[in-house]
């Protein structure tokens, strides 16, 4: 719970407490509002449930606000990065405090049931995705420029490549395409919770076990 109020103070209340103290000056200069969000915000990427939420309620504040504010001549902007290198993103040390507080702050019975070799495995994808990720921020920078400077600037800024190749699968393509597009591009786990492991094994015991009883009844049969 402490990570999902963290994230919603600083991602949507932060921006939301600075929004409103400069209002009147925004809407009294006819100014602009520019916000930085993510794709996390509209598109549900596994294991960002936190961050995700956050970034949710942030994109639906600023749309609302983007049309209570355009009578007064106010434009709101908000910009949509792909995956680029900031803060501890790219921090091995980082990676490892996250994980171990994790660990200890996971019940024995749930850390039980994913095993903590899956939580190992996780942390090591977001690692590996995160060095993946664009060290040059120039596309975010063009694009806040963009929203602040051009006469009619646009709603939605989708900075980085594939944002939007990203959001038209999302928008236009069938919920088994963009699903199937969404796993495939970020976390690509290959083990299960150590609890459906165990299921899944036992299942398999219990398929094997009834098949050998089956042939040895037909082996019985036929000696008749």
């Amino acid at each position: 719970m402490s990570n999902f109020r963290g994230c919603m103070e600083v991602n949507f209340f932060g921006t939301l407490c600075v929004t409103k103290n400069f209002l009147p000056l925004v809407r009294q200069a006819k100014g602009r509002i520019v916000t930085i969000s993510s794709p996390a915000g509209d598109q549900p990427f596994p294991c960002l449930a936190a961050y995700g939420a956050s970034k949710a309620a942030l994109n639906l504040f600023t749309n609302t606000l983007r049309h209570e504010l355009e009578p007064w001549g106010v434009h709101v902007s908000t910009i949509l990065p792909s995956s680029y290198k900031t803060g501890h993103s790219s921090n091995q040390t980082y990676w490892e405090q996250q994980h171990k507080q994790l660990l200890q702050s996971l019940s024995p019975a749930l850390l039980d049931e994913y095993g903590e070799d899956y939580m190992t495995e996780t942390m090591d994808l977001f690692q590996s995705f995160s060095k993946q990720a664009n060290p040059d921020l120039s596309p975010v920078i063009n694009a806040i420029v963009q929203a602040l400077l051009q006469p009619q600037p646009q709603a939605r800024y989708y900075a980085g490549p594939g944002v939007g190749l990203m959001y038209f699968i999302h928008s236009y393509c069938p919920f088994s395409i963009s699903n199937r597009f969404l796993q495939k591009l970020f976390l690509k786990k290959k083990l299960m919770p150590r609890a459906l492991r165990k299921q899944s094994g036992l299942e398999m015991g219990l398929g094997l076990h009834h098949l050998y009883n089956n042939n040895n009844n037909e082996e019985k049969l036929q000696q008749l």
